[in-house]
């Protein structure tokens, strides 16, 4: 899904498929570290095959049996220390029971637990849940570069649009988004300031979207967004 450059070798996040990997790094003596945000097969898929070809790779990976082959599990709070990087543990439950995210040096390495104009299904946690995990990243730095897991930022803009149709802001990334895709460009990383005010499972705690979605708290808000969007 992502990767920095790392003195051993490259640093991956989320590689769900060896293939791309192999070919643009497979000459590389070795890699720096993997680290997982959770153990859906799209983003563990290819972890197998990489250690094959790098079999003394560190994997950094949640505790969550169904990663089977972590060198080091870690969990809310704790630091993650690679090469030249050092990550804080966030604990953003919801799509899964175990999700978690890597924050520092700017960034946030998400999964699934937010996209651009959206967030992941709820597969496994529940609506207060999900909705203090994202609260969560709404209380990081307003700059920090989200890089989410998937280019789903097309669709979800559609969805955002119905659900906040009054929302200049996110009207404008709409045709910006627009014309990326039209160009073929990539819509992800985006930042955190901008998703603050366009997304709108980030935004269930708005008063305006409070009542037009209703909901006597944000989790009952954004419950009624997430399900929208699920069958949307």
């Amino acid at each position: 899904r992502s990767w920095l450059p790392g003195t051993h070798g490259p640093l991956l996040v989320d590689p769900g498929d060896a293939t791309p990997i192999l070919e643009r790094f497979g000459n590389a003596a070795s890699l720096t570290a993997i680290l997982l945000t959770h153990h859906h097969d799209d983003h563990i898929g290819g972890v197998a095959a990489l250690l094959e070809r790098w079999p003394n790779t560190p994997v950094i990976a949640p505790h969550e049996p169904r990663i089977p082959f972590a060198t080091q599990r870690v969990s809310a709070g704790d630091v993650v220390d690679v090469d030249a990087y050092r990550f804080n543990v966030i604990e953003v439950h919801g799509h899964t029971r175990s999700h978690i995210a890597y924050h520092g040096h700017g960034l946030l390495f998400c999964g699934d637990a937010l996209f651009s104009l959206g967030c992941g299904r709820m597969f496994e946690g529940e609506p207060q849940q999900f909705w203090e995990s994202l609260s969560r990243i709404k209380a990081l730095p307003p700059e920090t570069l989200l890089y989410c897991a998937h280019e789903y930022t097309a669709s979800n803009a559609r969805f955002a649009l119905h659900a906040d149709p009054d929302n200049a802001a996110l009207q404008a990334y709409a045709e910006e988004i627009a014309a990326k895709r039209a160009r073929d460009e990539w819509t992800v990383p985006t930042d955190l300031a901008r998703e603050l005010a366009t997304n709108p499972f980030l935004r269930a705690d708005d008063p305006a979207l409070m009542a037009k979605w209703g909901g006597s708290t944000p989790a009952e808000t954004f419950a009624a967004l997430r399900s929208a969007k699920d069958t949307f």
